[in-house]
């Protein structure tokens, strides 16, 4: 089977740098106590681990004392659009003014540049090249919204674009998995949560927004599979091939069991967490 991957990504600013952000992740959003975290804390309060420096003052333990959703959120690179551009580089704290438009904005930024990350995915693979005339104008419309001021983000309409660009998202894993040898396994939005799929050839298989939750996908072939949305938590792809998988984000593996011999897609990395 040919190779389905996609080229270097062309939108470097999509890689989250914290460095350049103040920490909006650790205070706009909410969370529950859950497996995924030790405590409650509401949007826009920040997290009890910040430092007065924007650093999280328990990031090398995070696992360790529950809060292995930190560990799995991934903001796309909205965090510093929206602190050094939107912004300018005032942060709520020594400009209070800007907090609560700050806050409200930032899960609006993340949301475009999650659309951002897949359509530029979609622009590398040469199967969807049909489709790419589209997906390069929705990709210069979203990115000129995301250099928009805070009023006009806080007010897109990011469901009506989602939509759009789901569309030709789903014409591109279309195109690409047609070239998957075999029949297809179509799984959208299945429950396989704790499925036994050991083993299995899920080549060019749709598994969007599918619930993988603790699934086995030990040393099963995901290449070419559609895996936008699906939820890989406790999945264990230890020895799983997933080189060519499409859609796949750098939080669907930290939120997965994986192994030295997990086979991952380009431009990712190998979570920390996962075993030898």
């Amino acid at each position: 089977m040919k190779s389905a991957k996609p080229a270097k990504p062309a939108l470097p600013q999509l890689i989250a740098d914290c460095g350049n952000c103040f920490a909006l992740c650790c205070v706009a959003l909410p969370f529950a106590r859950s497996a995924d975290f030790a405590f409650d804390k509401a949007a826009g309060t920040p997290c009890r681990n910040l430092r007065q420096d924007f650093r999280c003052g328990t990031h090398t333990t995070l696992r360790d004392k529950g809060l292995q959703g930190c560990t799995v959120f991934d903001c796309f690179g909205a965090g510093q659009q929206v602190s050094q551009v939107t912004f300018g580089g005032r942060d709520w704290r020594t400009d209070r003014g800007t907090a609560a438009a700050m806050f409200e904005v930032f899960p609006v930024m993340r949301q475009l540049h999650e659309l951002l990350f897949y359509v530029d995915q979609a622009l590398g693979l040469p199967a969807a090249r049909p489709v790419h005339g589209a997906l390069r104008t929705a990709l210069a419309e979203t990115e000129e919204l995301t250099r928009a001021d805070a009023a006009a983000l806080a007010a897109a309409d990011v469901p009506a674009l989602r939509a759009g660009i789901n569309t030709l998202l789903l014409k591109t894993s279309e195109l690409v998995r047609a070239k998957a040898p075999g029949k297809k396994k179509n799984h959208r939005g299945a429950d396989l949560m704790g499925a036994r799929l050991s083993g299995a050839d899920l080549r060019g298989a749709n598994l969007r927004g599918a619930y993988l939750i603790a699934a086995d996908l030990s040393r099963a072939d995901l290449r070419t599979a559609d895996l936008i949305g699906a939820d890989l938590r406790d999945a264990d792809l230890r020895g799983a091939d997933l080189t060519d998988t499409l859609f796949c984000t750098q939080a669907q593996l930290n939120a997965a069991r994986g192994s030295a011999t997990t086979r991952i897609p380009a431009g990712l990395t190998r979570p920390a967490h996962w075993t030898a």
